[in-house]
């Protein structure tokens, strides 16, 4: 759910529903990589409910959905990296009689 000004499209809070600090801290880190926002943060309202709030100021409308594909991009590389790191790793041992599970 977007809170957020029809007169100032800059500057918008969003709630995020069955999220934690995990999720809001990265797409945090993720935007405030981008040149066109000039602050984000987060806030979680209470420790019990399952819900963070992301503040955005920008100077475009889009770079929320921007930061989400580039965080999914970036977990994508990592994935492939560390699967790539263990097969090659599996691989190397084979011959040490490991058993590798």
């Amino acid at each position: 759910m977007e809170h957020g000004s029809y007169t100032d499209l800059s500057k918008s809070t969003f709630s995020l529903m069955d999220e934690d600090h995990t999720f809001a801290n990265s797409v945090r880190f993720t935007l405030n990589q981008d040149p066109r926002v000039t602050f984000c943060g987060y806030s979680i309202p209470h420790p019990s409910e399952n819900r963070v709030n992301v503040r955005v100021q920008t100077t475009a409308c889009e770079v929320l959905k921007d930061g989400c594909q580039d965080l999914m991009l970036m977990c994508q590389h990592v994935r492939s990296t560390f699967e790539k790191a263990v097969n090659d790793f599996k691989t190397s041992k084979t011959g040490d009689h490991m058993d590798i599970v």
